[in-house]
């Protein structure tokens, strides 16, 4: 996007968005799966600066991702590996009567007689007060599905629509709840087939000038992603469909912004409509390496008329020209881990400028444990990801390996680190689903500290590292690999956390790094 772009206003592994205006602010919530904490919490006044305020699931006890492996499906008949990450799926958050609730879906993976089988528990979370980032214990409802939504009628009553199991004909189905039990108070009923797409997901029904009118996804989550609208004068149906479907759409668009879907339509409380939606930055190459994103785009919609999104811009109509979007997160809030983090691997000192790792065993290809490792989402194209590594005594005598490294998931990830059995820094860059493995040693002499770097554009990543880290000479970052970023792509559900890691032999050997920048 341009130097004044706004969108995307939510950048780098950041899909499936939700959004709720509740006094003045805005907040919104994203889908984040295998990645602990879970549900980042962003919050705005204006739509464009967003500031990372907190984590719906910040508590171990709150549920396990342990189950949450990526299983690698074949993208229908084209031949394409999808990696199917598990976890926590596609939130809806709104706000009634004081409280802010959160429903979820946690996908789980087990394998039963040498078969992958997949199980889609929901739940509900509450808070009253989504700045204290103290969300409840999960409430489970009944559903067999995905993606689900909530919608509070008139009357009071509460209703739960979802994208109902198996796919790709998947359907809209819908049931009355007892929103403090999870309960159902109705029978689930079929209110939607969509309008002739695969996967119809992401169900959201908004009422206005006495029709409900129900929003969702088609089409699968990569180029053929859309969304689609009905209407009924009756929650319960039957649903028409708009004439003009989908409404928002980028396949067949010669843009770089592809895959729209997944959106969520609001008013910013100045009489304007609005959509968030997922979308990624595609090169062209086919590049998407940030994954899916969160775009912003102007909704019109008269009395009685459907609903029409605008195609995504950088700058959304409406808002300044001049304007650039930032994202701040207050401090530690953007820290992540895989899985169910052993929160004694960690020691996270001055809001994170020297973090000390207890290496584990488990290294990133294991499917369910969860590596010594922390870090950030990458959020720019254009940037860097940097540490210092201090080498003490256990990491010069003991036999471990610690550094720097992108991280997908189990099958994908790049990475720079010190390989103490060896003397030597070592560039690695893993994608299973390509057969790809790449892997280089580059001798150190006895440096006590060592620098790792990596330089990133839409196109590739360069992997550095320096026995100098202190001093500022240009020339004393040495290259130890490239990688085109698409060798670390696939059709993701995720996208890039950048951090550090140590692994050991079963040690607890330390690990310390000083001032982790990942932009």
């Amino acid at each position: 996007m341009t130097a004044t772009s706004i969108n995307p206003i939510i950048p780098g592994f950041a899909p499936d968005p939700s959004v709720v205006l509740v006094d003045g602010t805005f907040f919104l919530v994203n889908s984040s799966f295998h990645m602990f904490p879970g549900l980042p919490i962003y919050a705005s006044k204006d739509l464009v600066n967003w500031q990372h305020i907190g984590n719906a699931f910040n508590r171990r006890q709150q549920m396990s991702l342990r189950d949450s492996d990526a299983l690698i499906v074949p993208d229908g008949d084209k031949g394409r590996p999808i990696v199917a990450a598990g976890g926590l799926y596609a939130p809806t958050i709104r706000y009634h009567d004081g409280i802010f609730y959160i429903v979820c879906t946690n996908v789980v993976h087990h394998r039963d007689k040498g078969r992958e089988t997949e199980a889609c528990p929901n739940f509900i979370i509450s808070t009253q007060d989504i700045w204290s980032d103290q969300w409840s214990d999960p409430i489970p409802f009944e559903f067999e599905g995905i993606d689900p939504s909530l919608f509070w009628d008139d009357d009071g009553r509460v209703y739960l629509h979802g994208s109902r199991a198996p796919g790709p004909t998947t359907t809209i189905h819908q049931f009355e709840i007892d929103i403090k039990t999870g309960q159902p108070l109705s029978e689930t009923k079929k209110i939607w087939d969509g309008s002739g797409g695969t996967w119809p997901e992401g169900p959201h029904v908004y009422k206005r000038d006495g029709w409900y009118y129900l929003l969702i996804a088609e089409g699968g989550c990569w180029e053929e992603h859309m969304i689609t609208v009905a209407r009924s004068q009756n929650i319960w149906g039957p649903y028409e469909s708009c004439p003009n479907n989908p409404i928002l759409t980028a396949f067949g668009k010669p843009t770089p912004i592809q895959h729209t879907g997944h959106a969520e339509v609001f008013e910013d409380g100045g009489g304007r409509l609005w959509a968030v939606c997922l979308a990624v930055r595609k090169d062209s190459g086919g590049r998407h390496n940030l994954g899916r994103e969160t775009f912003l785009t102007p909704v019109h919609w008269g009395p009685g008329d459907w609903p029409r999104i605008d195609d995504i811009e950088a700058i959304p109509e409406g808002l300044p020209s001049m304007t650039k979007s930032s994202l701040t997160a207050m401090p530690q809030k953007d820290f992540l881990y895989i899985r169910d983090v052993v929160s004694d691997n960690y020691n996270i000192m001055n809001e994170g400028s020297k973090i000390i790792l207890t290496a584990d065993q488990v290294d990133f290809t294991h499917k369910n444990d969860s590596p010594t490792f922390v870090g950030k989402r990458q959020r720019q194209l254009l940037g860097r990801t940097e540490v210092t590594m201090v080498l003490g005594p256990e990491a010069q005598s003991g036999k471990i390996k610690a550094g720097l490294v992108s991280y997908k998931d189990e099958h994908r990830y790049l990475r720079i680190f010190y390989d103490s059995s060896k003397g030597a820094v070592v560039f690695e860059v893993f994608n299973s689903t390509k057969n790809i493995h790449v892997v280089s040693e580059h001798a150190i002499t006895t440096a006590k500290r060592l620098g790792f770097q990596m330089r990133y554009t839409e196109e590739e990543y360069r992997v550095f590292y320096t026995e100098q880290p202190d001093e500022t000479l240009p020339d004393r970052w040495k290259l130890a690999g490239v990688s085109d970023t698409v060798d670390v792509t696939n059709l993701d559900f995720t996208g890039p956390v950048n951090g550090v890691f140590a692994i050991d032999d079963g040690n607890a050997l330390k690990a310390e790094f000083q001032y982790l920048i990942v932009d």
